[in-house]
């Protein structure tokens, strides 16, 4: 292995890159010094793998399948988060609760701009899955290269809706009082939001021990979201100076369900999107399970049950090897 780990990672608050990043985790409890470069979206860091300059990632699962078509040598070797596409909107929308069903939700939308991440973005995948399957209203997809300029977009009037991740919810609707329309879980069940994905020459000697570590150091960060939310809050907001811990923890909120492991629904979910990416033209050429999916690492670091759904809070914070 290289003497830096090269890691990619987004601004998405529930990632747990804020937290191994807040205390220096890796290189405390590794000795492994790490270089960590943001990126706007998941396409976007797809790119810098492409070019080989990073070797491990933080990022939604349909980039990965469209970077491997593509010929990039990358898998996903952990989970971390599903269920974390939001739509929000004004007000005076109704709500899919309220509606019945997508088609009577989506027809309120006719001649409506809906801002979203990137093109092949896991939220830009998802919904244009759903205008797809529901097609009838006149919807224009207005693609944003950085996620976080999408409030900006909704305030100048730009967008009138936005689809994206559950701190855009929060965010926009202590800003411009919106609020959410569609909940995580009602687009796509156990959507593999997060998951970490290296390098596949990661996954053979120091390399693979090493990354066995950095991935116990990532489920003990989801745990902590999980069981401990306030104090996650706390050590995110390290990291991210600025940032209102009362907000991280109402984004923990929206958006439960964390874990590292490779359950049998999270592959099934993530390999869902292989036809959907195929329709629209997204795919190269097809992927194959064992191309995106590698779980030898994360069953020695993870061997227990997953608790994706787990509520968690349990009043006793993780301890290391938890």
């Amino acid at each position: 292995m290289a003497s830096v780990l090269r890691i990619g990672f987004l601004s998405t608050l529930y990632h747990t890159s804020h937290l191994l990043r807040s205390g220096g985790k890796i290189e405390k409890e590794l000795g492994l010094a790490c270089r960590w470069d943001l990126f706007g979206t998941g396409p976007e860091m797809i790119q810098a793998f492409g070019r080989n300059e990073i070797d491990l990632g933080y990022i939604g699962l349909p980039p990965v399948l469209i970077g491997i078509s593509s010929g990039i040598p990358i898998v996903c070797v952990a989970g971390g988060h599903v269920e974390g596409t939001v739509m929000v909107g004004p007000a005076r929308c109704r709500d899919l609760e309220a509606c019945s069903g997508f088609e009577d939700f989506l027809h309120q939308f006719n001649r409506s701009r809906i801002g979203i991440p990137a093109r092949g973005s896991i939220h830009d995948v998802i919904f244009r899955d759903l205008l797809m399957r529901h097609p009838g209203p006149e919807i224009e997809i207005v693609n944003f290269r950085w996620a976080d300029l999408i409030p900006h977009g909704l305030r100048k009037g730009e967008v009138d809706c936005a689809v994206g991740t559950p701190p855009l919810a929060v965010l926009c609707e202590r800003e411009l009082g919106t609020r959410i329309l569609v909940p995580p879980g009602k687009f796509w069940p156990f959507s593999p939001s997060c998951g970490i994905v290296v390098r596949r020459e990661f996954l053979t000697g120091t390399e693979d021990v090493l990354l066995e570590g950095v991935l116990r150091l990532h489920e003990e960060a989801c745990n902590l979201i999980r069981r401990c939310p306030e104090e996650a809050a706390r050590s995110l907001v390290l990291a991210l100076p600025g940032v209102d811990e009362a907000l991280v923890q109402e984004v923990y909120r929206i958006s439960p369900h964390y874990c590292a492991s490779l359950p049998d629904p999270y592959i099934q979910s993530g390999l869902d999107f292989i036809p959907v990416l195929t329709r629209l033209g997204y795919l190269k050429k097809p992927v194959r399970p064992e191309e995106a999916f590698d779980t030898r690492t994360i069953q020695r670091a993870h061997p227990a049950p997953h608790h994706y759904m787990d509520p968690g809070r349990l009043g006793v914070c993780p301890q290391p090897g938890d």
